[in-house]
């Protein structure tokens, strides 16, 4: 299973269904299933962000296991890569699109009931076959969808 590191708050947006575009620099021909490992650093800039204002309004729980940092906290799948930066115009990925960057669309995210432990790398990265299947056991269980 492929993964990707994020910062909260973030990964957290992305895990409850807020953000449904992710940023990158790069393009990727990957699509189907997306692990999001919410790494150690904490986007502190953020907090000036008011798209996450009102996503972290509506939702923030300290205690909800998606806001954990240092591990796997949610599969979506990545259904598309939007191109902006090499095409001229606005796209229609929405207010979490940031101009020049690739927009990697995310779908059916899939927030995990407890953390697994990982230690994430930059860029788009393969999952160690202990951790896949633990995430892999997560989601058999009992999916856990967000209010929206």
């Amino acid at each position: 299973m492929r993964a990707i590191s994020v910062r909260q708050p973030w990964a957290w947006a992305i895990a409850r269904g807020y953000k449904p575009v992710l940023n990158q620099a790069t393009d990727t021909g990957h699509r189907g299933p997306l692990a999001v490992y919410a790494s150690f650093r904490i986007d502190l800039g953020s907090a000036e962000n008011h798209v996450v204002r009102r996503a972290v309004s509506t939702g923030w729980d300290p205690a909800d296991p998606v806001t954990a940092i240092g591990g796997i906290v949610a599969v979506v799948s990545l259904a598309g890569v939007c191109a902006p930066a090499a095409s001229p115009g606005r796209c229609g990925c929405g207010e979490w699109a940031s101009p020049g960057a690739y927009h990697w669309q995310l779908a059916d995210p899939r927030p995990l009931r407890c953390l697994v432990l990982a230690l994430g790398q930059p860029g788009l990265w393969e999952l160690a076959p202990e951790v896949a299947d633990g995430v892999r056991r997560l989601l058999a269980d009992e999916p856990v969808r967000a209010p929206r």
